[in-house]
Parts: C-alpha cells; sequence; structure tokens
C-alpha cells in the first residue's frame, strides 16, 4: 500500500489543519494506522492511532482534546484534525499503516510497515 500525507502548512497558535493521507493499492480496511511527527532534531514520536474500523483510537498526550484522528475506509482516507494548534506541535507529520487482524490501535513506530512521506506543519506563536 502507498500513502500520501497532504495538508499540513504554516498557521498561527490557536489555529488549525486537518492532515489527509490517501492510500493506494490496496483497501485500508484491513489497516490499523496511525499519525507519527518529527521536530527538528529529534526522533520521531507516536501522535494518534485507530484501529482498522474506526473504533479505537488512542492519542500521546500532548494532543488530546486537540487532536482528531479519524478514518473513511470507502475513501481510503485517513485524517488528522489538528486545533488549538501549538508551537510546539511544528513538526513533520507521518502517517502510516500496518495490517491488522481485529480492533486493535498501536503507538510504537516499529509495528508499522508502510509510512507515507510526510508534510511539514509549522505552528507561528
Amino acid at each position: 500500500v502507498q500513502l500520501q500525507a497532504s495538508g499540513g502548512g504554516l498557521v498561527q497558535a490557536g489555529g488549525s489543519l486537518r492532515l489527509s493521507c490517501a492510500a493506494s493499492g490496496r483497501s485500508l480496511s484491513m489497516y490499523a494506522m496511525g499519525w507519527f511527527r518529527q521536530a527538528p532534531g529529534k526522533e520521531r514520536d507516536f501522535v494518534a492511532a485507530i484501529s482498522r474500523g474506526g473504533v479505537i483510537t488512542r492519542y500521546v498526550d500532548s494532543v488530546k482534546g486537540r487532536f482528531t484522528v479519524s478514518r473513511d475506509n470507502a475513501k481510503n482516507t485517513l485524517y488528522l484534525q489538528m486545533n488549538s494548534l501549538k508551537p510546539e506541535d511544528t513538526a513533520v507529520y507521518y502517517c502510516a499503516a500496518l495490517l491488522s487482524s481485529g480492533s486493535y490501535y498501536y503507538t510504537r513506530e516499529v509495528d508499522y510497515t508502510y509510512w507515507g512521506q510526510g508534510t511539514q506543519v509549522t505552528v507561528s506563536s
């Protein structure tokens, strides 16, 4: 499966962005998915995850209440709605997928098989 992330950009603190991750090659309905981000000079970190059916989600504490992960399997697309953005949210955001046998979410980078190319999010203060 090929993943293409988009929707990043420059936004002021307090603003919103919605990231999309479009998949091609295979149906996403059998894949658990996640969002990760990498700030300059730092390692890539987990942000949010969603089970293959979209019922179960998980977030890193720093984005709870501000970010929402969702998916539309009919459109083969994963989303990350980001509200109340802060300068510390500045990073390259990556989407990822792995084949999943049930309603599970995954928070470890090593669990994921497929990765998108990343989209830059910059939040100015």
